[in-house]
């Protein structure tokens, strides 16, 4: 692929780093945004997507999910370009002063400021832990749905109690060519989803579209690396065998540090170490902001993330634009930065 260059590069497209791409855009800096996750939101959205946050300046009451609804409206009028479903897996600073960032789909970023919104780590699926599972990863084994039309035709377990579950089961019903089975698999009859999906759930057992399944899967059965069956123990002690050529496993999510522990960044437990002046680490030109870096009195919340965005932006702007003066403008006010936000 060829070399992308651009001013900032923001890891991590949770609610801090969203916000983030509009302080560089008020410092009319452009930047592109890489997440592992396949979509925005980071932890806000994984974590707590339905769940109401009430300490946000000037918005009594919203979702996680609402918020970065309204973080991606605020920050269109700068268009980040987004790399979703990737990771970073290397950053060097390279002799000219640039950053060299390359990310697990073979992209590379040369830019002139790298902030780090990684929160804490990179979500990673939760893999399936019983024997046969490894080995049928990716082929039969799945972490997500992706593509749904892949599965038309065949038996498709779906693994999961959460929301992530049901949604996947779910969706498999409404897909015009259909799974020729489609099971739904918990240890307990207790799912953790909103009310409109667990009804939909349910119609859908009663309909027929979909078969529901309390136990526990202990094995999965291949014969030459494909799939055939899911073996499943009940509680009331049995054993029984669930025809499936895929197995999507909902099982949740999981935050891992990953590579930013090998960029030679200053660390202390597991976290970036900063300057809360300007929010940068000890390389020059990589801030850190949000729950991934440390300082004296340093609290996890989304409030102070978005302080730390803000000048971290300002020591952005020194470093892209360095014969301008960083001037402080108000939104209220100033003509500059109507032009940048589109405002006639």
């Amino acid at each position: 692929m060829a070399v992308i260059e651009t001013d900032a590069v923001i890891l991590g497209a949770g609610p801090v780093g969203l916000f983030q791409a509009f302080q560089l855009g008020l410092q009319d800096i452009r930047s592109h945004i890489i997440d592992a996750l396949p979509h925005v939101g980071g932890q806000c959205v994984e974590l707590y997507a339905d769940k109401p946050i009430y300490d946000i300046p000037g918005i009594p009451l919203c979702t996680g999910r609402e918020l970065v609804t309204r973080l991606q409206t605020q920050i269109q009028p700068f268009a980040p370009t987004f790399h979703l479903n990737q990771e970073v897996t290397e950053v060097v600073r390279l002799d000219d002063g640039s950053i060299s960032v390359r990310t697990s789909a073979a992209q590379h970023f040369i830019c002139k400021t790298l902030v780090i919104a990684a929160g804490v780590g990179a979500f990673q699926a939760r893999k399936l832990a019983v024997e046969g599972a490894s080995a049928l990863e990716n082929t039969h084994v799945h972490y997500r749905l992706g593509d749904a039309a892949r599965f038309a035709g065949q038996d498709v377990v779906v693994l999961g109690g959460e929301e992530s579950a049901v949604a996947t089961a779910l969706k498999l019903t409404l897909e015009p060519q259909a799974p020729r089975s489609i099971t739904l698999i918990h240890r307990r009859d207790v799912f953790q989803a909103e009310p409109v999906l667990l009804q939909a759930m349910r119609e859908a057992v009663v309909n027929g579209k979909l078969q529901l399944l309390i136990g526990q899967p202990t094995e999965l059965l291949s014969r030459d690396q494909h799939l055939h069956a899911v073996q499943i123990a009940t509680p009331e002690g049995s054993t029984v065998e669930r025809p499936a050529q895929h197995v999507i496993a909902c099982l949740g999510l999981s935050p891992k540090l990953g590579p930013i522990t090998h960029w030679g960044l200053a660390m202390e437990r597991k976290q970036l170490v900063v300057n809360t002046e300007t929010f940068a680490t000890d390389v020059p030109g990589i801030f850190a902001v949000g729950d991934i870096n440390t300082y004296p009195g340093k609290k996890k919340l989304i409030l102070c993330g978005f302080h730390e965005a803000t000048l971290a932006a300002f020591a952005a702007a020194a470093i892209v634009h360095p014969t301008r003066k960083t001037l402080l403008q108000y939104t209220t006010t100033s003509t500059e930065l109507h032009r940048l936000l589109g405002i006639v």
